[in-house]
């Protein structure tokens, strides 16, 4: 009887942690929901408002690389976060209060979140996350709980981020407008320049995001050893990634071309038609043009190369108080150094941005699409492209810098070359404004959320 009895009880002590993580694992999803649906403009707003893709296509492409972006690169971002904002020496003999307040931090993002997308406000959750860990640890065990030189770090990245996403995108759209809009046949040009294109957009993607892919796609499963002990092959990593981008640029210089070559070809016949001889305009009006037809191409994959970093930096946001709390319930002890994230973590983080952008994704796409700047796809693709590049290098280095940080940035450094007057700085204010009170109401929450349920647990 005693030995049934305790079996009994291991067996309900498992069902209340099994319940209690499936509790936290339904508010990290919620949490991710409300990522989703505010941060996913950042990838596909500007290419819903170029006209580049209709909302129901940037919803589906979006869906599927922001969880593929979580899944296969959100590790690093979510560890940063779940242990690095804090001390670990204060919070190491407690780990008990440092889960209550992961759990506090779950509640008040999730609130913040909530009430910003009601109001169509795009705030950051990478402040919001941060500021309610450091709301909850400065009642938990004082000043001294939180790490002040990380929060440091990442505040200087947050200032640091549109200032190099616009320098790129100002850097980018300059290239693209003197080369190729400018010029008195810009087609002619953009054939030349597809080349360049097509490479520069793949060494973004190849550079930084393809060796993790190879890993998980190759190492991890042990293709790269089976061929080793097979046929002999010695397949380094980079030499992989090389190869995968070389052959991705050719496929799509020569399919851009093929396609370029057939609009050129429907432009004379409908010359000829009409028995007029016509030059393309080199600043074409938005939707009109064939040149702007051809940059939408680049502009939907630059797009894609945004939602995928998005998904790999943002669900650091949504999981990292999870895999605290998951990793503290399974060893009892606060997270150390050799602390990971579970897959089982990331997919839920994932999922969770994917829900939150199928309901309430369509509005704030189109809120951001519309209200920054009228962009035109060629202006969309350099600034897609400048926000992928200094996120993606962010998340590499394990850092949770803001996606819309970085596009704002990068749209008004297109808007700046472009003609700075057609830059919305009411929206730009508005903007900076929920950036400026997020990381203080996310504090205040976490604090007071904290204080409330350590009063409950005292009861």
């Amino acid at each position: 009887m005693p030995v049934l009895c305790q079996k009994i009880s291991m067996l309900d002590s498992s069902g209340v942690v099994f319940l209690q993580l499936g509790a936290m694992a339904a508010l990290a999803l919620y949490v991710a929901a409300n990522l989703g649906a505010n941060d996913v403009a950042n990838s596909m707003g500007t290419s819903v408002g170029s006209k580049a893709l209709t909302l129901q296509q940037a919803i589906i492409v979006a869906g599927i690389l922001e969880f593929s972006g979580a899944v296969l690169f959100g590790q690093g971002v979510s560890e940063t976060l779940a242990t690095g904002v804090v001390n670990a020496q204060v919070f190491a003999a407690q780990p008990q209060v440092f889960l209550i307040g992961m759990v506090s931090v779950l509640i008040a993002c999730g609130i913040w979140l909530q009430i910003a997308t009601s109001r169509g406000l795009p705030v950051s959750s990478s402040h919001a996350v941060v500021g309610a860990i450091a709301g909850f640890s400065c009642v938990a065990a004082g000043i001294n709980a939180v790490d002040w030189r990380t929060i440091g770090t990442i505040s200087l990245t947050w200032l640091a981020t549109p200032v190099a996403s616009g320098a790129l995108a100002a850097l980018f759209y300059s290239g693209v407008k003197y080369w190729i809009l400018d010029r008195p046949d810009p087609l002619f040009q953009l054939r030349e320049w597809i080349p360049w294109l097509s490479a520069a957009m793949l060494s973004v993607f190849g550079i930084i995001v393809l060796p993790s892919v190879v890993d998980v796609a190759l190492v991890q499963t042990g293709a790269i050893a089976a061929a080793h002990d097979r046929f002999g092959w010695n397949l380094p990593i980079h030499d992989i990634v090389i190869g995968i981008g070389s052959i991705g640029a050719i496929g799509l210089t020569l399919n851009s071309w093929k396609k370029l070559e057939s609009v050129e070809n429907e432009k004379d016949r409908g010359e000829k038609a009409e028995g007029i001889s016509t030059k393309s305009s080199p600043t074409p009006k938005l939707g009109h043009s064939l040149i702007e037809q051809q940059m939408a191409r680049f502009q939907v994959l630059s797009a894609c190369f945004v939602a995928f970093s998005h998904g790999s930096n943002d669900v650091g946001n949504a999981v990292a108080p999870l895999a605290a709390i998951a990793y503290i319930r399974r060893t009892g002890s606060f997270p150390s150094e050799d602390f990971s994230v579970p897959l089982w973590i990331l997919v839920v983080g994932g999922a969770g941005i994917v829900i939150g952008l199928a309901i309430w994704g369509k509005n704030v796409i189109a809120t951001v699409g519309e209200k920054i700047i009228e962009l035109q796809p060629s202006g969309g693709f350099c600034a897609e492209l400048a926000t992928a590049t200094t996120v993606l290098l962010a998340s590499r280095c394990g850092l949770p810098v803001s996606t819309s940080h970085a596009l704002v940035g990068a749209v008004v450094g297109v808007g700046l070359i472009k003609a700075w007057k057609t830059v919305r700085w009411e929206t730009l204010l508005s903007i900076g404004s929920a950036w400026v009170v997020t990381i203080p109401i996310a504090a205040g929450l976490g604090a007071i959320i904290f204080s409330i349920a350590q009063s409950l647990g005292q009861f």
